[in-house]
């Protein structure tokens, strides 16, 4: 006969002793204990072992991260890039440890080992947030006795000794001649296969991110319209079905829809990926140009603030910048903008002036 304990942590433990054997398996729910008791005692009935639980299998830290991909999975919510790529950075630093010994000593030298392999306050706060998520799911979702408070503890430390933390604000923005330079050294490379300056105009004139310039297709396109369907745009939440149609202009100093329109001439057709290349690729010749032409501390991502911030100088407000640029967050879209001050003599000068500041002239 099976009997059926509720541990502290809320899941249950069962354990059946029959014909000289023994097993014990813990669930989550009891529902799942009488099952598993049930068809364990079956199998003890033909001559046969009991099955273990995928929980009981799981051992290490590795374990864990394996268990909740494939949960994930089953949801349909994979992992995308970034925190696939966090997952593989914390299994292959963290995934032998046995799942009892990630205690907060050892998290913190965890902590201490990345910040000294070059991990930022931003990408240490990332690697514990997850390294809790991952513990949270086995402890919520399979009943394991395991708590979280070891890594809430390590995160208070990493915050005190300033390893975890807010990251600098970047406001860094190309100048014309810099920009100049650049669609110099792309249109004076006979090797380069990629419509370098094509692209980075675009970005500018979108505002769009790297990867969604290198994905979008001309089925995306509204020709009527001249307007440009992005899916799945980034967002904290929800990416998937989080499209947004922006318009394709050109008041940023680039015009979007001729770059389009040139870009068709170019392909020769209107078929599959409008620019339809590795972003990878993109991004290496884009860096590459920036050290032959000695263009420092520049990112592809910072023609999206440039493209922002053009924006706001032509006049837009920020409710209209944020069609452009999808932040439904208005503070998150005000901490990507710098506006450089000279522009503030263009803006004076195109304002209508007021009733009252034409009376006060009179």
């Amino acid at each position: 006969m099976a009997s059926i304990t509720k541990l502290p942590s809320g899941a249950y433990r069962v354990q059946i002793r029959r014909k000289g054997r023994y097993a014990s398996e813990t669930f989550l729910r009891r529902d799942d204990a009488h099952r598993w008791a049930r068809q364990a005692e079956t199998r003890v009935d033909q001559g046969l072992a009991p099955n273990k639980s995928s929980v009981s299998r799981l051992q290490t830290f590795g374990d864990l991260i394996d268990l909740h991909i494939t949960d994930m999975c089953e949801i349909g919510k994979p992992p995308r890039r970034s925190k696939a790529a966090t997952l593989t950075t914390l299994k292959r630093d963290l995934g032998k440890e046995k799942i009892g010994h990630l205690d907060r000593q050892k998290l913190i030298d965890y902590g201490k080992m990345r910040a000294e392999q070059g991990a930022g306050p931003v990408t240490l706060g990332i690697d514990i947030g997850v390294i809790k998520m991952i513990i949270t799911h086995a402890a919520a979702v399979h009943g394991l006795d395991i708590s979280p408070e070891p890594v809430d503890l390590a995160r208070v430390a990493l915050k005190r000794l300033g390893l975890i933390g807010k990251g600098t604000e970047r406001d860094r923005r190309p100048t014309t001649d810099e920009l100049n330079r650049l669609f110099r050294c792309f249109d004076d490379n006979d090797r380069l296969t990629l419509p370098m300056t094509r692209i980075v105009k675009f970005a500018v004139a979108t505002a769009m991110r790297l990867d969604e310039i290198c994905r979008v297709e001309w089925t995306d396109l509204d020709v009527d319209r001249r307007m440009l369907l992005i899916r799945d745009r980034k967002d904290p939440r929800n990416k998937t079905g989080n499209d947004q149609r922006i318009p394709l202009f050109a008041a940023t100093g680039f015009d979007a829809w001729a770059l389009v329109t040139e870009q068709a001439k170019e392909l020769g057709h209107a078929r599959g990926r409008i620019f339809p290349y590795n972003s990878r690729s993109v991004g290496t010749a884009f860096r590459r140009a920036c050290v032959e032409v000695s263009v420092k501390d520049l990112h592809f991502h910072d023609l999206r603030h440039e493209g922002t911030s053009r924006l706001f100088e032509a006049g837009f407000a920020i409710e209209q910048v944020s069609l452009v640029t999808g932040h439904k967050d208005w503070k998150m879209l005000r901490r990507y903008t710098h506006i450089r001050p000279e522009t503030l003599h263009r803006l004076a000068a195109s304002r209508a002036p007021s009733p009252l500041e034409t009376r006060a002239a009179e």
